[in-house]
């Protein structure tokens, strides 16, 4: 509650701001252009008193954790543009992403890394070069097993990156027992997360100390899990048409070198320009194959399109008010 001293300083400067607005107005000029207007309030979102990941969970009263948490919970928040997007890309993708997370026995809630990582775009690319929803390293995808050259890079397909993801998050959770550590291995690398458990004697990341963007990273993975939850809740309400969705899709198997992918997609049906929309990991126009590897390219086919508003799949019903 303010003091009656600053309740009458208000008044004052209100006298004063107004004085002045109408002593610069001309004779006859309509003053109710310069009557004061109420302003609009606004609110902090309200916190929880606890939150979670992976199944382990948080205690916000903690005052050192709840100041982390409310730091991204402002920043998503307030964040409209992006946050909408998520959701609307997270109905096209999250149905690919997650049974590959279960069939690896890795948690759900880390399809949210990737949500923080890239925003779900399936062509992201970092100043460091990582690239795709999983932002993987060249360097790590090849060591993965991923190709990775100027006509192919596997990076930036979806479910084969998804696996190298995984893996890698199942190897550091094997090393240290905690899967946060393991979220966090993702943003500062595996050997320093080692290195900080063994300085700091800790095998908790909420108890540890990491750099800046280490210290938060976490926290922005189950702040996008609380919103992407219910985003109602936050304020973010969609409709069901607003949704994002795959068109229908047939996958054709090649062994051999196609010279001109343009040629290649219209023989199918389809176009260049839905060939590698719906295959972002071909980079070029033509696919190289002396090897005869098998690749899986999906092809969208030109009269399959048009978006169908009312049937649109629904993959969270808490993602829209009209569900």
């Amino acid at each position: 509650m303010r003091s009656k001293w600053s309740l009458a300083a208000a008044g004052i400067m209100t006298a004063i701001c107004m004085s002045n607005c109408l002593s610069n107005n001309k004779e006859g000029e309509d003053n109710t252009l310069y009557e004061p207007r109420a302003v609009q309030q606004n609110y902090a979102p309200a916190t929880l008193p606890q939150a979670s990941f992976c199944g382990e969970k948080i205690d916000l009263s903690n005052y050192y954790l709840k100041e982390r948490f409310d730091r991204e919970l402002l920043s998503f928040s307030y964040w409209h543009s992006q946050v909408f997007l998520m959701i609307k890309r997270a109905n096209k993708l999250f149905p690919i992403i997650e049974p590959i997370l279960k069939r690896e026995g890795v948690p759900d809630d880390f399809k949210y890394l990737a949500l923080i990582e890239s925003n779900l775009d399936p062509r992201a690319l970092s100043p460091a070069k990582a690239a795709g929803i999983w932002q993987i390293l060249p360097e790590t995808g090849k060591e993965s097993g991923l190709e990775v050259n100027d006509d192919v890079d596997e990076r930036y397909n979806l479910e084969k990156a998804t696996v190298v993801a995984c893996r890698y998050l199942t190897r550091t959770y094997e090393l240290t027992n905690s899967w946060s550590l393991a979220a966090a291995s993702y943003n500062t690398g595996r050997a320093r997360v080692l290195r900080q458990m063994e300085t700091q004697k800790c095998n908790s990341y909420f108890d540890m100390l990491f750099s800046e963007e280490t210290n938060r990273y976490v926290f922005r993975i189950i702040l996008a899990k609380m919103i992407m939850e219910n985003p109602s809740r936050f304020g973010f309400n969609l409709h069901k048409a607003d949704l994002y969705s795959l068109p229908k899709q047939t996958v054709v198997k090649v062994d051999t070198t196609i010279d001109n992918l343009t040629d290649f997609a219209i023989a199918n049906g389809s176009s260049y320009q839905l060939l590698k929309d719906a295959n972002p990991w071909l980079r070029s126009n033509k696919l190289p194959n002396k090897s005869r590897k098998q690749y899986e390219i999906k092809i969208t086919r030109k009269d399959e399109v048009k978006i169908d508003a009312k049937n649109i799949k629904v993959h969270n019903k808490n993602w829209v008010i009209d569900y």
